[in-house]
């Protein structure tokens, strides 16, 4: 397992050491993805100013100090001692460890065949994300105190942290030989190792050798891992489909969760529901043991149409409220999805398979995707085709069409053009990586995908970590569709709810479809931390996708998403129909010439909190906007007049939380 890293300045006559390669790049964007961190990544470097003369020129905001380390570490030559050995945990302190939580972890590395070198290296890497502490070999009685014990003693290490999360060991003596032993304990002291506050399966120890010293480092693909456990459930959290059918069973999925948002705790205890209205039927109480881990389905059935809004209560007297639900025969079903996160294969939390699993069973999403990066975390993805297949295999196993729908995807993280999430509506796939020189600019990337059933998303795209590159028009099959909100913020426009950090002026979506682009609208979570669908819960925004669509399967999916029968959320499952005349969102029409009726926008709105305001965009501007007075539910009628070609109209409503939604835009041709 190829790591590429390298270290600057591999003799011990030097004073100070500092990784750079991946490890550097990590830490140049911690602060854009630890989302709700005290301060912004520094600002993007224009492309107009490249850093070398053969440096391509590109728009404003790549990041080509990046695009640089990652293409020259990709180059870098390992030594068959690089990455030798294996390690092995002999404790953890306590046995179970809960998120947010300490511990004391005994780690010990055997040298392999190779050797280490005098000179050569040995490292601890921990997460460089959600809180763990920085493994350090100076402070006894700070967290994150680690203690190193040669066995045998006449090995003679210097340790030193080198940056946030990263421990080196030097070699300082003779060299280590197959089977000589290190033992290190990570919260040795008494302030012990906190560690990740996201529950997750496999946290990984990451061990890495420089075996020659030459400053270049490869992981060892034995990495020990630990488990870590959700805390006690302080919320608990009532799903069902937003649209129902009368006298049609209802799914009801119930999870109980910690402060942070985990599921999965031993919990045991009784789930009841509140007196339900008149004609509403529920399958209950539900009794937990614990080993449903918090969470549970049931069914309800209701004969009669109207709204819904169902209630419980679980252990310990948590309480739930459900999302609105619409009993009606009529209406379009909505399949709630999120296209965009991570799993620890990249800068997430967890295993793909309990990404699919938390998705599933906690957030009750139709549609789901992981989306790890292609060459970004601490072993890239286009480097180590194991753990692509591990996200097929994910995939493949929860695809249940008609209940649970898993798109294949990943993240084509270009730091040129902008980063898009890249999906197959197929069980196959390949990884085009942003690095590789075929595939580094969108439009090589939609020749390689053309005639594929697959669709690629912008997100984050008017500034976050790296802003999208406009100037490039979407391609009109492969990308009808754009991600506006996410735990990065919203892209919409400057006067969003929960505005993107670092965005940059006229980079917006709405900037975007003044330029002519036809893009609907989607949410998605871009999560980190191994909650689909509730990445909200943790973030001041998170982000799902409605997508309008009868069938949970692939095909019905693929054809709404081209459609832009679809609308956004930064996270609460607010119902928003929208219509100019019988033209639903996402439609291409004529001009409504001077029919009243055609050109009258009806818009519907079921919110999970009071509202605010309903605000409709015609054309780049906020041309009115009602007053919802706190209301739950809205519904009104818009005349818009002289609409003429090349005009768009979408609506954006507002609750009072912040929560939000926007449907996709009515184009007019």
């Amino acid at each position: 397992m190829r790591m590429a890293w390298r270290v600057a300045g591999t003799k011990r006559a030097e004073q100070s050491l500092r990784p750079v390669g991946l490890r550097s790049l990590t830490v140049l964007l911690l602060s854009a993805l630890l989302v709700g961190c005290s301060s912004p990544p520094e600002e993007p470097r224009s492309a107009s100013a490249p850093k070398s003369a053969t440096t391509p020129t590109g728009p404003a905001g790549a990041r080509w100090e990046i695009v640089e380390m990652l293409r020259g570490a990709r180059e870098l030559s390992h030594h068959p001692s690089d990455g030798g050995g294996h390690a092995s945990i002999e404790s953890s302190e306590p046995a179970i460890i809960v998120a947010g939580g300490t511990g004391r972890f005994t780690i010990l590395y055997e040298v392999g065949p190779h050797g280490v070198a005098t000179d050569g290296m040995i490292f601890l890497q921990v997460s460089p994300f959600w809180g763990w502490s920085t493994p350090q070999a100076e402070q006894p009685t700070a967290p994150g105190y680690t203690t190193v014990t040669p066995i045998p003693d006449d090995i003679t290490l210097e340790p030193e942290t080198l940056d946030r999360q990263l421990l080196g060991l030097r070699n300082v003596g003779r060299p280590l030989v197959e089977g000589d032993q290190i033992r290190l304990v990570y919260g040795a002291g008494a302030g012990l190792a906190r560690v990740d506050r996201y529950a997750e399966r496999g946290a990984r120890f990451w061990i890495a050798v420089d075996g020659d010293g030459d400053g270049v480092r490869t992981v060892l693909r034995d990495s020990p891992t630990i488990d870590v456990a959700s805390g006690p459930p302080t919320r608990m959290i009532l799903t069902a489909p937003t649209i129902a059918r009368p006298g049609a069973p209802i799914r009801l999925t119930v999870a109980l969760l910690d402060a942070a948002g985990n599921a999965g705790g031993a919990v045991g205890g009784s789930i009841t529901f509140d007196d339900p209205p008149a004609g509403v039927r529920i399958e209950g109480p539900i009794v937990l043991t614990q080993a449903d881990r918090g969470r549970a389905t049931t069914t309800a059935t209701a004969r009669e149409p109207g709204v819904l809004r169902l209630r419980a209560t679980g252990p310990g007297g948590l309480t739930a409220e459900s999302n609105p639900i619409i009993v009606s025969a009529q209406a379009p079903r909505v399949l709630w999805a999120d296209l965009h996160g991570h799993s620890h294969l990249s800068d997430g939390t967890g295993t793909p398979a309990d990404y699919f699993a938390y998705a599933r069973d906690v957030a009750a999403l139709d549609v789901a995707a992981l989306t790890d990066h292609d060459h970004w975390g601490i072993v890239p993805l286009d480097e180590e085709p194991t753990f692509w297949d591990t996200i097929r295999a994910a995939t493949a196993r929860f695809h249940d069409p008609g209940r649970f729908v898993t798109l294949l995807g990943y993240e084509w993280t270009s730091w040129i053009y902008g980063h898009r999430h890249v999906l197959y509506f197929e069980d196959a796939g390949d990884v085009l990586s942003s690095i590789d020189p075929r595939y580094e600019s969108p439009r090589q990337l939609w020749q390689a995908l053309a005639g594929r059933r697959a669709m690629t998303f912008a997100h984050h795209s008017a500034g976050g970590p790296i802003p999208t590159d406009w100037t490039i028009p979407p391609d009109p099959i492969l990308e009808p569709i754009t991600e506006i909100a996410s735990v990065h913020g919203s892209s919409e426009a400057p006067d969003t709810p929960s505005r993107i950090y670092t965005a940059i002026p006229g980079n917006f979506v709405r900037d975007a479809l003044d330029r002519g682009y036809r893009l609907g609208f989607i949410g998605s979570g871009d999560s980190h931390d191994g909650h689909p669908g509730l990445a909200h819960l943790g973030a001041p925004s998170g982000g799902v996708a409605a997508i309008i669509a009868d069938e949970a399967t692939r095909p019905a999916i693929l054809r709404a998403l081209r459609a832009r029968r679809t609308y956004a959320t930064n996270g609460p499952r607010i119902l928003l129909q929208v219509a100019l005349g019988a033209h639903p969102m996402g439609s291409t029409i004529a001009a409504p010439g001077a029919d009243a009726t055609e050109s009258t926008l009806s818009i519907r709105v079921i919110a999970v909190g009071a509202l605010t305001r309903v605000d409709v965009i015609r054309s780049g501007a906020v041309i009115a906007s009602f007053d919802a007075e706190g209301a739950r539910e809205s519904a009104m009628h818009a005349p818009i007049a002289d609409l003429a070609r090349g005009e768009y109209v979408y609506v954006r409503a507002i609750q009072e939380d912040g929560g939000a939604a926007w449907s996709s835009p009515i184009f007019i041709e």
